[in-house]
């Protein structure tokens, strides 16, 4: 997608295109409608509460790009394990946890191959995954909730799983989304609830938890173009200088992470997209009209509000008002939208919903979970 399409857009399609939203239910009745018709997101996000059926979710994906004026990126968060948004309606994945316990790269590269041509048959071209967090000995204790999420317990682990884990996703047409950026695996409390606090320095970091995201941003393949900004509190540094001070801001509106670290610092070129803005971590800091503001110019160019649609159109109607009133630099928008249309110009077109090869799929899971010993539930 050329970016002019986007620059030549109303300011109001354009603020539109900044979000990343979730739909209420199942079906897409009035209110969600309503929803997508009043802020023209850049993209939707699918979860478990939208799934009944095969043929129920694709209608629904279906329906969302036909009330889009501009092809809307669908996303999904389908990584295996605790995080499934399809285990109603196909087998479910196993955990990136049970894969590294196996020591089977092979299995990585299936799941990934195997999730992206599911996703592609019901509609999407995009999956956030894979999670980048390492998991040490040391932070399987916490309660953090990504003891099964994670591919290793070490930066060569991590990137080994990760990278064949893509090569996977991405040749089956479906593009990944790494996550939690800069890191949140020695975090004590899960983001959903409440800030997780990150107590490492700029080198800890940049040794251990940034070594895959470094080493992945260097190849010349550019296989990573989008990543998720966690909303992890990082209390003992400023990410640059290194040095303690200053109140405990979320990653994901932290402009010294976002635009210092990861686009300055690391050389990051492409999407950049927060987690979910209504999550504990963020809502307990802040209302929802100063997350996104405040995201925005910490240097996201996708805001993620994912399930209320009050919340959705006061995020919307606060970012307008911000670029209305000049407070968005219009260099910085248009640079997000050119990033958000380069993007949208590698999404792959959905395939054909196949329910015998949906079917087929969905017993190649069941082989590979006994490969693994898995079973939904055993390694939680």
């Amino acid at each position: 997608m050329p970016s002019d399409s986007l620059y030549a857009l109303p300011l109001e399609q354009q603020i539109g295109q900044l979000f990343y939203i979730g739909l209420p239910g199942t079906e897409l009745d009035q209110e969600a409608a309503e929803l997508l018709t009043e802020i023209k997101p850049g993209g939707v996000i699918i979860f478990g509460r939208n799934v009944a059926s095969p043929e129920q979710l694709r209608l629904l994906v279906d329906g969302v790009r036909s009330l889009l004026p501009i092809e809307p990126l669908m996303g999904i968060d389908q990584e295996g394990g605790l995080v499934d948004r399809l285990r109603r309606i196909f087998t479910p994945m196993p955990s990136a946890r049970v894969i590294r316990e196996h020591g089977d790269l092979a299995a990585a590269r299936a799941l990934g191959r195997v999730t992206g041509q599911v996703l592609r048959m019901l509609g999407f071209n995009m999956n956030f995954a894979p999670v980048m967090e390492i998991m040490t000995d040391e932070r399987d204790l916490l309660t953090n909730g990504l003891y099964s999420r994670s591919f290793g317990r070490s930066p060569g682990e991590v990137l080994g799983y990760t990278t064949v884990y893509l090569r996977g996703l991405q040749g089956a047409g479906c593009i990944g989304c790494l996550k939690h950026f800069p890191g949140i695996g020695a975090g004590e409390v899960d983001s959903h609830v409440e800030m997780p606090m990150v107590h490492l320095t700029h080198d800890d970091l940049m040794a251990q938890d940034l070594a895959p995201y470094i080493e992945l941003f260097q190849r010349r393949d550019d296989r990573v173009r989008c990543v998720m900004v966690s909303h992890g509190g990082f209390p003992d540094i400023d990410i640059l200088k290194q040095v303690k001070g200053g109140a405990v801001e979320p990653a994901s509106l932290n402009h010294d992470i976002v635009t210092k670290l990861l686009r300055q610092e690391l050389g990051y070129k492409h999407l950049v997209m927060t987690d979910d803005l209504e999550m504990g971590a963020i809502s307990r800091h802040c209302e929802i009209e100063q997350a996104v503001v405040r995201a925005f110019l910490a240097g996201e160019d996708m805001l993620a509000i994912c399930r209320y649609p009050e919340l959705i159109s006061r995020g919307y109607y606060a970012l307008l008002k911000a670029a209305r009133d000049g407070m968005l630099p219009k260099e910085r928008v248009q640079a997000s939208l050119r990033r958000i249309a380069a993007f949208k110009s590698l999404a792959e077109p959905p395939l054909t919903l196949d329910l015998e090869l949906l079917s087929a799929l969905s017993r190649q899971i069941a082989m590979l979970n006994e490969k693994l010993n898995y079973v939904y539930g055993g390694s939680i």
